[in-house]
């Protein structure tokens, strides 16, 4: 971002993909009750952009982004898998593709980055980003390439054509036809997301097969601020969750993810502001931030669910302090996290606000009460009323099949079905039935009420697809989804009016179903309210200014601005044709002391930038600055065609000055910026998190930088970044809290 981020940036941001570890499967066991970021440490010094899916084996699978190098390693990886029984502990399985294996449309050199894994038409699909096609003669003219499997470990047999081709750009070049991610609405519509900060973000329906981009594409998140969509369907709303900021600026790296929401798969996407994500000042409501902890350049998400329930939110991270696989720099280390996603008030939150985890951390849900796989043909535990037999790893059979396990309270069932000759299949929980045929999802309670969704026209339930059925008290949720990853089919809702106590069953009707993967588990418990934000408490006069006399003699200038002046109540500053990040240094900095302890600064800035018009970099705000090499500076900035609040940082790096940044709330032309500084009382290290409002009153907060404890950090405005159009900044006042 700020200067570093130029269309051509996204050539220096290849990861390199480190692995290690055998083939072989792992072992079932007992889960572990704790796990520990990041969970690709046993396999893998970097695993970027990675997409987790339960495989039809019952295990979970893992894909990142190809790269060529890890440190010491010169072997080229295509789309490494890594595979795990419980989600803590991952095994390298391979790579997708051979050496040599490519589409017949790409280029003999071509990487393939940013894998999605979905199950469409009963088949597993990888969509993934082919960088160098035989379109042009250009080295990055991007597509999205498809290919097929009958399993997530493949073997993967790539399509014959892109599914979206190379773009040409109005600005030369090709668009960044990167980052797919597939979701399937409830009409049995396939949708493919795509794009990045060239070109933004933009969706497309697909052919039934999903293989082929049909219709007119839309652009549903702005070029120039968003990039890596996922996209979800929850409580009605589809979530497109998206990567914004540098991903690869090394110590410096701001990455994070923001999302907005909308009832339509092509939008339009408005965050919990209402604010739009395809426009200049594009909203964007934070999920994934850094808070000053080991990690830093959190995003690029997947998003999968446990058997409990539990969402969670795999990303890459950076560790601030080996951020390099080759030091001191070279390509960044991005390692594969996960961590809990929480839903509060209707928008997803990682660790109810609290960001990304270290340290041990409670394990996910991986087993439960009742976890059937069928790898054996003996039915123990089981009271079968009709023909009911084990046949390669399934169950299959016509009737019921019932667990002699007993489940009670509240709990998830699920379970993956296909119909094989039966007119309806299911599940049974009590005295409740939940099945799938005759074109929609029933659910009813013996001697209660029903309820019913119709499935998309021509759905194959011959395919395997997930049946999940959660009770909450006396609420019952049904879900029927592909693969259990956000994108349902149908789901029906009923109040029982008595709980659902009882064994679970397998049901077929009219014929024989296949059943696997068969589990109960304690349904997980919601997080209802989200972590505190920085305390405001009362005014510090003696650290303050409201600008109403002149300037304050407290204030000390770096590099003196002669045309800043402070009249009528504010301090007016014409934005400087300077700067501050790298070595040149130019911009003017007004500074004064900060209080020790924990305080909060806060200024009011209103800068009219416009909207659209590229004003590159005309920024003003706040920063905390040691030096002109270490510094981080919270302003409402243009970048390119958008508006955006920035949360720059420089730190010294093996030498030289590393500058990145992360992205904090939506501008006005009158912008609240705050600075909360906390120091951390282990290690003493100065810990400023950035907030920002367009009222005063409602704040959004994101990232976290820090500054060493041998540093003495002070608080002051800048304004620059360039003079042309001419435009003013006017600082209403600049207040710290303690």
């Amino acid at each position: 971002m700020g200067r570093h981020l130029h269309r051509a940036g996204v050539l220096a941001a290849v990861l390199a993909l480190a692995l290690s570890g055998t083939a072989a499967a792992p072992a079932a066991g007992t889960a572990p009750d704790r796990y520990r970021n990041p969970i690709s440490a046993g396999f893998a010094d970097t695993f970027a952009d990675p997409v987790v899916v339960r495989g039809d084996d019952g295990l979970w699978y893992a894909f990142g982004t190809s790269d060529p190098l890890r440190e010491g390693e010169r072997q080229a990886h295509r789309v490494p898998i890594a595979r795990s029984a419980d989600l803590a502990d991952w095994t390298y399985v391979g790579d997708a593709f051979a050496p040599e294996q490519r589409p017949s449309w790409a280029a003999p050199g071509a990487a393939f980055w940013a894998p999605d894994v979905r199950r469409v038409a009963g088949r597993w699909v990888m969509y993934v980003t082919v960088t160098d096609t035989t379109v042009s003669g250009d080295t990055f003219d991007t597509a999205v390439g498809a290919a097929t499997a009958p399993t997530p470990a493949g073997p993967w047999t790539f399509a014959d054509e892109p599914v979206v081709a190379p773009r040409p750009g109005g600005g030369g070049g090709y668009l960044w036809t990167i980052d797919p991610s597939q979701v399937t609405d409830p009409a049995g519509r396939h949708w493919l997301y795509y794009g990045s900060y060239y070109g933004g973000i933009s969706v497309t329906e697909l052919s039934p097969d999903g293989l082929r981009a049909v219709g007119t594409p839309t652009l549903v998140a702005i070029d120039n601020k968003f990039e890596g969509g996922y996209v979800v369907r929850h409580d009605g709303w589809y979530y497109l969750f998206a990567s914004t900021a540098n991903c690869c600026a090394g110590p410096a790296t701001g990455y994070s993810v923001q999302v907005g929401r909308a009832r339509e798969p092509r939008g339009p996407f408005v965050d919990r502001d209402g604010q739009r994500l395809d426009v200049s000042r594009a909203g964007g409501t934070p999920v994934l931030t850094q808070n000053g902890n080991r990690w830093i350049g959190t995003g690029h998400n997947g998003v999968l669910t446990d058997l409990s329930g539990q969402d969670w939110i795999v990303y890459h991270a950076i560790d601030r302090a080996d951020p390099y696989l080759d030091e001191p720099f070279g390509i960044n280390e991005r390692p594969m996290l996960l961590d809990r996603l929480d839903w509060v008030d209707g928008w997803p939150t990682v660790n109810a606000g609290a960001g990304p985890s270290e340290g041990a951390r409670p394990a996910l849900t991986t087993t439960g009460t009742l976890d059937a796989r069928f790898d054996t043909a003996d039915l123990a535990g089981w009271r079968a009323a009709g023909s009911w037999r084990v046949d390669a790893g399934q169950v299959t059979g016509t009737g019921a099949l019932t667990s002699r396990t007993v489940s009670g309270g509240d709990v998830r069932a699920e379970a993956d079905l296909r119909l094989s000759g039966a007119t309806a299949a299911g599940l049974r929980l009590g005295r409740v039935d939940v099945r799938v045929g005759t074109g929609r999802l029933t659910v009813r309670q013996a001697g209660g009420a029903s309820a019913h969704a119709a499935l998309p026209a021509g759905l194959d339930l011959a395919d395997p697809h997930n049946l999940a059925v959660e009770v909450r008290g006396r609420d019952l949720v049904a879900e029927l989804s592909p693969a259990r990853l956000g994108d349902q089919l149908a789901v029906v809702t009923l109040r029982l009016a008595r709980p659902a106590t009882g064994p679970l069953a397998l049901l077929a009707d009219g014929g024989p179903a296949r059943f696997d993967n068969v589990s109960v588990a304690r349904l997980y418990r919601p997080v209802r309210h989200t972590v505190a934000p920085p305390a405001v408490g009362r005014l510090l006069p003696g650290w303050s200014d409201e600008f109403t006399d002149g300037l304050d003699p407290a204030w000390r200038w770096v590099r003196r601005n002669p045309t800043a002046t402070v009249s009528g109540g504010a301090l007016r500053w014409p934005v400087e044709s300077t700067d501050l990040v790298g070595t040149g240094n130019t911009a003017g900095v007004l500074l004064r002391d900060a209080p020790t302890g924990d305080y909060v600064a806060e200024t009011k800035v209103a800068l009219d930038l416009g909207e659209d018009t590229v004003r590159n970099y005309q920024q003003a705000g706040l920063v905390a600055y040691v030096d002109d090499d270490r510094f981080a500076r919270l302003a409402q900035v243009a970048i390119w065609n958008t508006r955006q609040v920035e949360y720059g940082y420089e730190q010294p790096f093996a030498g030289q000055p590393v500058y990145g940044g992360s992205i904090v709330g939506t501008p006005a032309t009158t912008t609240w910026l705050r600075l909360a500084h906390h120091v951390d009382p282990a290690s003493g290290e100065h810990e400023f998190r950035a907030g920002s409002s367009r009222d005063g009153k409602h704040w959004t907060w994101g990232a976290v930088w820090t500054f060493p404890a041998d540093t003495t950090p002070r608080i002051g405005l800048v304004a620059h970044g360039g003079a042309e159009p001419p435009v003013t900044a006017e600082f209403d006042y600049l207040r710290l809290y303690r």
